[in-house]
């Protein structure tokens, strides 16, 4: 085959004899050198998909022009530009492009933020360089290179099988729902590729076996690489937060539209020209426009994003944010979450009764030489720098190689005939190995390894220090006894058996075949402790209303007890086993978990993780589900939040999940929450500031259209363009970095059905800040008019005496508006409590926005320039002092406002009734269920 340039030409044909495939490739079983692979991987370029898809830009930039509030301002510059005012047309367009690109910046930021995220999962793949086993990152894999498939493997190139035999979920590629055999045994050459019973494809899953294969194409050279219409299937969808606020820019657009072309014929019963009178409905809908909300969403999801991923929680889409904040129940496995993941073998029992692992004796050697046997994980080692797969593995090898019978991966490579993969099924895995008898000679031996409850069956005898005996009833409840202790310490439990083959039979086919007639050598019990912080976090997840389901694979009474060490379940978790799930009913199992109390599901199937993630979100709960295995995938998927491990967990868990933990710890997922309810009370708060400016905007307007042009217009509309483009983004965005308000995590999960914007919002927005804002500016402008002899209908036109002075007072309603934005940042800060609980000075971005909101109004009144384009003018320093109080009047009538209702909660809280709390679950959602607004 002719090498491929750096363009390509046709891979290697996989279907064709595996010796001339291999001389094809120039590779062997044994793999490429290293500097070979580095030559090859110049050659074929990085085995990765090249994204076709950089002409999205020009769509994603114009549907920034399509959004309602910027089509009501190109509406407003058509009506500009048509009255004779080209000056406004073109301020009112420059306001439309710079907001469409500044949104489309930040969606491009936010799509890369969470690409640039992949970094903290790197996709790996295991290789043979030089002959030894070695991970590298899966963009390095070249045609020749030979791959190590295990379980839970994503696979990351096109390869022919060289031995062993896989089961691979291929529905990327086929649309099979179940998954295929594939084995070096079989050989298919007239079929098509797909059809192929030893060729595995880049993009699919192993979900069971282990097995050795030669890459034959990467990148685009791929299968899957040749699907073309995968990008095509990329399409961005609006979070829930998006539409609602998409769908109140639709409401504000027609309220802006409605309201200016109403008050059109009142400016010209007062007199307007046709002229006026569209630059005053101009102004009118140009204040009713709040130009920056979308983007300043866009980037408090971004943002949330990063921080998320410095506190370990790597979320992979910005809606999951908003989501987080309301989650009302978490289930959380066992293994590595809730526990530190480190198994140690604490204690070893035979037929002789409980053993201490560290000193051994021939019945104990024999059980730690067939745990051992039955394994697939590595030791550190020379193969390779740090441990690798199931922690109850690992300490099964760590406790052989500490009594001297280490087991390395050669060793058990070399004398392995067959693997029944572990089932999480039936919970248990089986070898069939070649070893060597008291004679010298080599025998087949049978081991496995799993949940005594599964193993016990399967035995017909047990171990003895005398020999094999058979397994009598007292035998059994003797197992069963020592099994119960242990999970009552909280020890997980695994059995350990093996039945020697007799000679002459071949291997079984079938793992039912295998695990007959076994014997049963005894019981290993490990501790996993506790993480030391899990118990607080779950003690405040309680705090925030959030219920914590545990659903593990592991034996009830293991569970149990470790859910009582952390807090979940009071003192008598309610534990559910496998069989008891299986046959509750849907309404059984609805009711279960419609009870207030938190179960634990013990001996649990993935599949029985679908089914309570399905009866949990028909409740209309908010699911939080965490996994890492490659069954685990479906019930991640159907979480509202599914969250995989990152070091523990599969490559296939961690694609289906909406959030990847690095540090495997339930701690970050309560973070995490806690950091989404932040993040979705400060989008509330900036919406809130940015709604508030649109009353003192409108009310200049209305006042001088309800006063038949008596009163001057106190304000243009190229000073409403400047706060909204100058003065109101800033602020808002920095809003986004609020920290947490006090009691963030004592109050209950919100429902599912709120919206974002609510009418307690708009009516702190419009009836109470607004509105303030909007009588004192009006108040400043009057004064300044009065101080200068006005009288209500004297001409203030270009060239009266009052000219001057009706500049200054427009000047004053302008920087009044700005100095009443300053307090209003300040006042959101906070909903509920004061502004003395969180800090005047925690959030430096918001004091840096308000200090470049100060510059710029002091700029647009003493620049020369802006005088022109503003039709601002200087103003003294008693007109200074008129606006200086402005900020503090509305932060501290927001204080007072709040201050009332914190009162108010008290009074609520001092009468909730026993039942009332009871029904509620807690104080906080009685006060949270009534209308305080």
């Amino acid at each position: 085959m002719a090498e491929r340039d750096g363009t390509g030409s046709r891979p290697a044909d996989p279907l064709e004899p595996l010796t001339l495939l291999l001389q094809h490739l120039r590779s062997s079983a044994e793999g490429l050198a290293e500097r070979e692979a580095a030559r090859r991987l110049q050659v074929y370029g990085q085995n990765e998909l090249v994204r076709r898809g950089g002409t999205r830009w020009p769509a994603e930039l114009a549907r920034q022009f399509t959004h309602p509030l910027a089509l009501v301002l190109a509406v407003a510059a058509v009506l500009a530009w048509v009255s004779g005012s080209p000056t406004l047309a073109v301020a009112i367009t420059a306001v439309i492009v710079l907001n469409a690109a500044f949104a489309f910046f930040q969606e491009v930021q936010a799509e890369r933020a969470v690409e640039e995220l992949a970094a903290f999962l790197p996709s790996h793949a295991r290789v043979l360089r030089d002959g030894r086993p070695q991970q590298v990152e899966a963009v390095a894999l070249v045609p020749g290179d030979v791959m190590v498939v295990a379980e839970g493997d994503s696979i990351c190139a096109d390869a022919r099988l060289l031995s062993g035999a896989v089961q691979v979920d291929i529905s990327t590629l086929t649309g099979e729902s179940e998954p295929v055999t594939r084995s070096a045994e079989t050989m298919d050459t007239d079929v098509p590729v797909l059809q192929a019973r030893d060729v595995l494809f880049s993009g699919t899953v192993c979900t069971g076996g282990e097995a050795l294969a030669v890459v034959t194409a990467t990148g685009m050279h791929t299968e899957l690489g040749r699907i073309a219409t995968l990008t095509a299937r990329v399409t961005r969808e609006d979070s829930p937060l998006e539409h609602q606020v998409k769908r109140v820019a639709w409401l504000i657009a027609a309220v802006a539209v409605g309201v200016g072309v109403g008050f059109l014929p009142l400016g010209l019963l007062a007199g307007l020209g046709w002229s006026a009178a569209i630059s005053f409905a101009i102004g009118l809908l140009v204040a009713n426009v709040p130009e920056g909300l979308l983007p300043t969403i866009t980037l408090a999801l971004a943002v949330g994003v990063r921080e998320l991923a410095g506190r370990g929680a790597v979320v992979k889409r910005l809606s999951a944010v908003e989501t987080l904040g309301s989650t009302t129940v978490i289930c959380t496995d066992k293994t590595g979450t809730l526990t530190e993941n480190h198994m140690r073998v604490t204690s070893l029992w035979t037929s002789e009764g409980s053993a201490d692992p560290r000193v051994p004796t021939p019945q104990t050697d024999l059980v730690v030489r067939s745990a051992a046997a039955c394994t697939n994980a590595e030791l550190p080692g020379s193969a390779t720098a740090e441990a690798k797969g199931d922690p109850t593995e690992l300490a099964l090898l760590e406790l052989a190689a500490a009594l001297g019978r280490p087991v390395t991966p050669d060793q058990r490579t070399l004398g392995r005939r067959t693997l029944f993969p572990f089932d999480s099924r039936i919970k248990l895995m089986t070898t069939v190995d070649e070893q060597q008898d008291g004679d010298g000679g080599t025998v087949l031996a049978v081991h496995t390894k799993g949940a005594p409850e599964e193993v016990l069956p399967r035995c017909t005898h047990l171990q003895h220090p005398s020999g094999a005996s058979s397994l009598t009833d007292s035998d059994r409840a003797a197992v069963t006894s020592a099994m119960n202790d242990y999970a009552d310490a909280g020890l997980r439990v695994l059995a350990v058996a093996v039945r020697q083959l007799p000679t002459g039979v071949p291997v079984p086919d079938r793992r039912e075949e295998a695990e007959l007639g076994l014997c049963l050598l005894g019981l290993v019990a490990m501790t996993d402790p506790p993480r030391p912080q899990v118990e607080a976090a779950i003690a405040r997840a309680h705090q925030a209303g959030i219920r914590v389901h545990v659903v593990t694979g592991d034996y009830g009474a293991t569970a149990a007890a470790i859910a009582r060490k952390v807090g979940i379940g009071d003192d008598k978790p309610h534990v559910v086993t496998g069989p008891e799930l299986d046959r509750l009913s849907e309404r059984e199992l609805d009711q279960l978990l419609a009870s207030e109390g938190e179960v634990v599901f013990a001996r649990s199937t993935p599949e029985a993780k679908l089914r309570i993630a399905d009866a949990l979100r028909a409740e209309g709960q908010v699911v939080a589900m965490t996994g890492d295995g490659v069954n685990d995938a479906p019930a991640l998927r159907r979480a509202d939040i599914g969250i995989a491990m990152g070091r523990s967990g599969t490559d296939v868990a961690r694609e289906a999940s909406t959030m990847v933990l690095t540090d495997d710890d339930f701690t970050t997922i309560v973070s995490a929450i806690e950091a989404g309810r932040r993040i979705y009370d400060n989008v509330r708060k900036f919406i809130v500031y940015i709604f508030a400016h649109a009353v003192p905007e409108v009310l200049p307007f209305l006042v001088f259209a309800l006063s038949g042009g008596a009163i001057p217009l106190p304000l243009t509309v190229m000073q409403i363009l400047a706060i909204d483009l100058g003065t109101d983004t800033l602020p808002a965005l920095a809003l986004s970095r609020e920290p947490a308000e006090p009691g963030a995590m004592q109050r209950p999960p919100r429902p599912r059905s709120q919206n974002v914007i609510t009418r307690s919002m708009l009516a702190r927005a419009w009836g109470f800040l607004g509105l303030i804002s909007g009588l004192l500016v009006m108040a400043a402008f009057l004064i300044v008019l009065l101080h200068a002899g006005w009288h209500p209908g004297d001409d203030v036109g270009a060239g009266s005496a009052l000219h001057h002075a009706y500049r200054q007072a427009t000047t004053i309603t302008w920087v009044g508006i700005v100095a009443c934005q300053l307090g209003t940042a300040m006042a959101v800060r906070t909903e509920h409590a004061s502004l003395r609980s969180v800090g005047l000075f925690t959030n430096k971005p918001l004091l840096a926005a308000l200090g470049f909101a100060m510059v710029f109004a002091v700029a647009g009144v003493y620049i020369p320039v802006a005088h022109t384009v503003l039709g601002t003018e200087a103003l003294s320093a008693g007109q200074w002092a008129l606006v200086a109080p402005f900020p503090f009047i509305v932060w501290g009538a927001d204080e007072l406002r709040r201050w009332c209702r914190r009162r108010l909660e008290a009074v609520l809280v001092s009468s909730v009734t026993g039942p009332e709390r009871r029904q509620s679950g807690s104080v906080a959602g009685v006060v949270a269920g009534r209308d305080l607004s």
